[in-house]
């Protein structure tokens, strides 16, 4: 893994880690800077994502804490609703659901970073309160855009991942480890790499 500028990644001290990384190199600084701004909109415009990722990509879509979507930049305490491919989350209301938990950004003569780290939660438009997700709590998914120099990279960064076992329901509770144990092994690759060649891309 690159060096994390922003300090958004948690250490792995459980369960499973999944890393994704694409970069790119510029012409010169100038350049690098103009397209750092481009990729840091795309990271942050998560309403987007299924175009860069793809046909296979989990839709995702900002709401407010009270589960309102919204098309604003994302502010801490907003949450994502993920919409995966196969059996929807009936905690979820037929959704997966992340809290956004921290936005940092930082910025000197060569470096320029921002990165935003999100973690399973419950359905805040629900009464139940468990965590609507395949992954448990202890786990999150941290999102950075980097510019060192004329470089320009994006990482996607899952740490301490383990299925959620305590769904509400039984079917849920299936439903759940399942597709954690799947996605441990293969979605959340693919599609996290798909999606870091995606906000790096030039041509988009």
């Amino acid at each position: 893994m690159k060096r994390d500028f922003t300090g958004i990644v948690p250490a792995q001290y459980t369960g499973e880690e999944i890393e994704a990384e694409a970069s790119i190199n510029l012409d010169n600084e100038y350049q690098a800077k103009k397209f750092y701004l481009v990729a840091k909109e795309r990271l942050l415009n998560v309403n987007n994502w299924h175009k860069l990722a793809g046909v296979i990509s989990a839709h995702f879509q900002l709401t407010d804490n009270t589960g309102k979507e919204i098309g604003r930049q994302m502010h801490k305490g907003d949450f994502l609703k993920i919409d995966i491919p196969g059996p929807g989350n009936k905690d979820g209301d037929g959704y997966d659901w992340v809290c956004i938990e921290e936005i940092k950004e930082m910025s000197d003569a060569n470096i320029q970073s921002t990165g935003f780290r999100v973690r399973p939660a419950k359905n805040p438009d629900g009464e139940k309160k468990d965590t609507a997700h395949f992954y448990s709590d202890e786990s999150t998914s941290n999102f950075i855009v980097t510019r060192e120099g004329k470089q320009l990279t994006a990482q996607i960064i899952d740490r301490n991942i383990k299925p959620n076992e305590h769904a509400h329901s039984l079917t849920g509770k299936i439903r759940d480890t399942a597709v954690g144990m799947s996605a441990i092994g293969m979605f959340s690759k693919i599609q996290w790499q798909i999606l870091a060649e995606g906000i790096v891309k030039q041509d988009v």
